[in-house]
């Protein structure tokens, strides 16, 4: 399944808020289609709730059923809680990263950030959105007048009480940010219940 890149209001009216796939939000809060209001009072099935969680996940980070399925499959290959790994991961990626630092509004903006080359990892230009970060990367903005102008335009857009979460710090006069350590579980960006997910794909895997 390819990457979404239909209307972003119509999935969050179905799965509820996603920050990661937009800052627009909507009135209407029946799902999309013209029974909306029947889904909305119809109870999910134990199926429809773990898919539910797995959409949310899926659609939040812009990632593809494959590539979900392959980070489903290294959080299983690890020792510790499958879903609490599974969410690290995900979290540590170098666009959420980005995204989390504040420098764009969405992560889908980070990722086209960091495919046109003006994010660097400890001085090094990486342009792969999905590289996994470690504790004490320094994460900063390429030293060039159109780099660091992006940046100011998307500060200028998103909101200014959104706070720096605790595993990272960020210098917003120079555009530079540090991990200081792995995420937190009580700091996630994202409401989900990470065991649906691994019991979605424990007959998947």
């Amino acid at each position: 399944m390819a990457r979404y890149r239909g209307p972003r209001l119509r999935i969050v009216r179905r799965l509820g808020e996603l920050p990661g796939l937009t800052k627009k939000t909507t009135i209407r809060m029946n799902p999309p289609g013209e029974h909306g209001v029947i889904k909305k009072q119809a109870k999910l099935s134990q199926y429809g709730l773990r898919l539910q969680e797995k959409q949310k996940l899926r659609y939040h980070f812009g990632l593809t059923e494959k590539q979900l399925m392959k980070y489903v499959k290294k959080a299983k290959a690890m020792k510790g809680p499958t879903g609490e790994l599974l969410l690290t991961l995900l979290e540590m990626r170098l666009d959420n990263i980005i995204f989390r630092l504040g420098f764009v509004p969405t992560i889908a903006a980070a990722r086209q950030l960091i495919n046109h080359g003006h994010i660097l990892v400890n001085q090094q230009k990486v342009n792969i959105a999905s590289y996994q970060c470690n504790p004490k990367d320094v994460i900063s903005v390429k030293n060039k007048k159109q780099s660091k102008k992006l940046i100011t335009n998307y500060l200028e857009d998103i909101d200014k009480e959104i706070k720096t979460p605790g595993h990272l710090s960020l210098n917003s006069e120079y555009l530079i940010g540090v991990v200081n350590n792995y995420v937190d579980p009580q700091s996630l960006g994202l409401m989900v219940n990470e065991l649906l997910i691994v019991e979605y794909y424990s007959r998947k895997i």
